[in-house]
């Protein structure tokens, strides 16, 4: 069994940075790609981004290229998404997700592919 969680939200202003963590726990944990999806209000989650558990595959959303990073430490079991030049659009709850299966450029960011999921860390981005 797996469990992730996810912190590290809060309210920022545009232009602004915030770092979100999930910690993932479990024996087989670091075989497990990791992702992160948010969620705004009245919309559906789409997949923010993601990292394979060898930390060699990184993929991002066209939206958050260039802005937001997302790295792994094996032996602190996290996961991080540093998120830089924060726009109001942001706004959102964000997840981490984990799969066994890598990270692929055609599939990342499909939600079925994601078995275990973090409570969610509410990120707001306003003045």
């Amino acid at each position: 069994q797996l469990q992730l969680v996810d912190t590290g939200g809060g309210l920022v202003q545009p232009g602004e940075s915030l770092r979100l963590s999930c910690a993932h726990s479990g024996v087989t944990s670091d075989y497990y790609s990791i992702a992160w999806f948010r969620q705004a209000p009245e919309k559906g989650r789409e997949g923010v981004s993601c990292i394979s558990s060898s930390d060699d595959n990184t993929y991002y959303a066209d939206s958050v290229k260039n802005r937001f990073t997302i790295s792994r430490d094996n032996a602190k079991k996290t996961v991080t998404l540093q998120m830089n030049k924060l726009k109001p659009e942001d706004t959102a709850t964000y997840y981490c997700a984990a799969t066994i299966v890598d990270c692929d450029s055609d599939d990342w960011n499909i939600e079925h592919l994601y078995n275990y999921w973090g409570q969610g860390t509410q990120v707001t981005v306003s003045t």
